[in-house]
């Protein structure tokens, strides 16, 4: 047992030795997005308290340390959780600029994390690799923005049977669209 952990500190030595700039700044973004995430997430009242807060800390920096494994999963879920304990549990008003931004939040700390997880640590990277790939992500973000800003002012519009039916229409397309893809990557 100690001599396992002799040995994953020595490795855990060796790539911090090794680590190149990109990389590093990549992780670091998936450790800023994270954190952010969980302060826009969580309720005030449980950020100040560090017994709440261990918890979802650590799964955030579990995900900028281990991209390649569970931790994004885990940091995204515990967004999720303290969202869902902010609005349903704390009363929290549910505001467009706080969805918004979780969104935003969530989703590059998903693309940053799929980046660290496919670029090693030691990597010698053209800093255009990472701009690209964020100008990319801040293009589906701010496009998706728009698209549920005006999808909002629709539903204020619209209402009734027919704005029922359509919702109803697009989780059909949606789940289509998932069924099929599904079953062409099983064919690949």
């Amino acid at each position: 047992m100690r001599n396992d952990l002799t040995r994953r500190m020595d490795r855990w030595r060796t790539a911090a030795g090794r680590a190149t700039t990109i990389p590093f700044l990549v992780r670091c973004g998936v450790l800023l997005t994270g954190l952010l995430a969980t302060v826009v997430a969580w309720p005030l009242e449980m950020l100040s308290n560090p017994r709440f807060m261990v918890l979802p800390v650590a799964a955030v920096i579990w995900a900028a340390l281990a991209p390649r494994g569970r931790g994004g999963t885990a940091a995204a879920l515990s967004v999720i959780a303290g969202w869902l304990l902010n609005t349903a549990g704390f009363g929290a008003s549910i505001d467009l600029w706080r969805v918004l931004t979780l969104a935003t939040l969530l989703y590059l700390g998903h693309t940053l994390t799929a980046l660290a997880a496919v670029l090693p640590y030691d990597a010698m990277v053209n800093f255009d690799v990472p701009a690209l790939w964020l100008g990319r992500a801040l293009i589906v973000v701010l496009s998706s923005a728009v698209v549920i800003v005006l999808a909002l002012g629709l539903t204020a519009d619209l209402g009734g049977d027919a704005f029922q039916l359509a919702t109803l229409a697009g989780l059909a397309a949606a789940a289509a669209v998932t069924m099929v893809l599904a079953r062409m990557v099983r064919r690949g």
